[in-house]
C-alpha cells in the first residue's frame, strides 16, 4: 500500500491518501461516501487526516484501509471526484511528519571513496532538523549562507511502532514502511563548519515522498534500483544491495541509545555521483529539477529556485 498526505486545490485541509488504479483516494472522503451509501467503516476512518495516525495503528489500520478501497472498488465509488484525485491535481504534503530525522553518512562504500574518505567501522549517524522537512513539488530553495549546494538521493525508513534497544533479527519489524528522500547538502557549511548541523539542516533540505510504501509492498529492501536524476540526466544509479550498513542493522545499532518512534525517519546514505565531487562540481542552480527514483516506491521531485526574501 502507499500512502500519502496532501491537500486539494480547493482546501487548505491535509488528507490521508491511498494509492489505488493510479489515483489518489481520500481515505476520510471515501469512508464517509460508504457510510452515506449503509456500507460500513470503521469511526476512526471518518476523520482520517494524520497518516502518523494509520501508522500507530498499524497492520489493523492497513486491512481496514484495504477492505475499503476494494468495496468502492466494486461499488463505483472511486470514480467519485469527491473521493478520488489525480495525483497531479493536488498538493502533496510529507507522507509523515516524523519527530526526528536521523540519518546515515557515507554509507556506500563508492561514495565514501570518491569523497576520498574510508568506508565507515559504524554507521555514521547524524539529524536532519524539523525545518528541513520538505515534500514532493516542493521548491527547494537555495540558500543566501551557501553556494555550494549538492543532492542526495537516498532510500529512508519509516518507523512504525516504538523500537528500544531491539535486534538486528528483529529490527524488521519495527519498519511501517519506506520512502524517498533527497538529502540536499550545502557542502561550503558541512565541510567548513567542522559538523554537519547546518550542512544537512537547513529550510527545505529535506524533500521526502511522495508516498510511504509498506513494508510487505515494497519487498526485499535490498534488492531496488535507486537513481538520482539532475533535469533528466542520470547522475546516481546503484541498488540498495550496496548499503555497507543495511537496514535491520542501522534500526538495531541506533535504537541502542536513541528510542525510535511511530513516523520517525531514517535516511540511509547515498550512492555515489554527488555533485560536489566530480570535476568539474556539479551543484544546484535555480531552475534545475532533481529527481530521487526507487524501484517500487516512485519518484520524488523538486526545482530547484533562488534565495527568497526576508519574512
Amino acid at each position: 500500500m502507499k500512502l500519502a498526505q496532501f491537500r486539494t486545490r480547493t482546501s487548505d485541509a491535509r488528507r490521508v491518501g491511498v494509492l489505488a488504479d493510479e489515483r489518489l483516494i481520500d481515505v476520510a472522503a471515501l469512508a464517509r461516501a460508504v457510510r452515506q451509501s449503509g456500507g460500513h467503516s470503521s469511526v476512526w476512518l471518518l476523520e482520517a487526516a494524520d497518516a502518523l495516525d494509520v501508522i500507530r495503528r498499524g497492520a489493523e489500520a492497513l486491512g481496514e484501509i484495504a477492505a475499503l478501497v476494494e468495496d468502492a472498488r466494486r461499488g463505483g465509488a472511486l470514480n467519485d471526484e469527491r473521493v478520488a484525485f489525480a495525483p497531479d491535481a493536488v498538493e502533496f504534503l510529507p507522507p509523515v511528519n516524523p519527530g526526528k530525522i536521523l540519518a546515515i553518512g557515507r554509507n556506500y562504500v563508492d561514495h565514501a571513496i570518491e569523497g576520498g574518505a574510508e568506508p565507515p567501522a559504524a554507521p555514521l549517524v547524524f539529524t536532519k532538523l524539523p525545518n528541513s522537512l520538505s515534500a514532493h513539488e516542493a521548491p527547494i530553495v537555495l540558500p543566501t549562507i551557501s553556494t555550494q549546494v549538492d543532492y542526495e538521493a537516498e532510500l529512508a525508513v519509516v518507523i512504525g511502532r516504538r523500537c528500544r534497544r531491539a535486534g538486528e533479527a528483529e529490527a524488521l519489524d519495527y519498519v511501517f514502511g519506506y520512502t524517498l528522500i533527497n538529502d540536499v547538502s550545502a557542502r561550503d557549511l558541512q565541510f567548513g563548519d567542522g559538523q554537519w548541523v547546518r550542512g544537512k539542516g537547513l529550510d527545505g533540505f529535506a524533500p521526502l515522498g511522495p508516498f510511504v510504501t509498506t513494508r510487505d509492498e515494497a519487498g526485499d529492501v535490498h534488492a531496488l534500483k535507486i537513481e538520482g536524476r539532475l533535469n533528466g540526466e542520470v547522475m546516481q544509479s546503484s541498488t540498495t544491495a550496496k548499503m555497507i550498513f543495511k537496514v535491520p542493522y542501522l534500526v538495531s545499532y541506533i535504537s541502542q541509545g536513541i528510542t525510535l518512534e511511530p513516523g520517525d525517519v531514517i535516511a540511509t546514505g547515498t550512492p555515489e555521483g554527488v555533485g560536489i565531487f566530480r570535476q568539474p562540481p556539479v551543484l544546484l542552480k535555480a531552475g534545475d529539477v532533481f529527481e530521487v527514483t526507487i524501484e517500487r516506491l516512485g519518484t520524488l521531485r523538486n526545482t530547484v529556485v533562488g534565495p527568497q526574501g526576508a519574512e
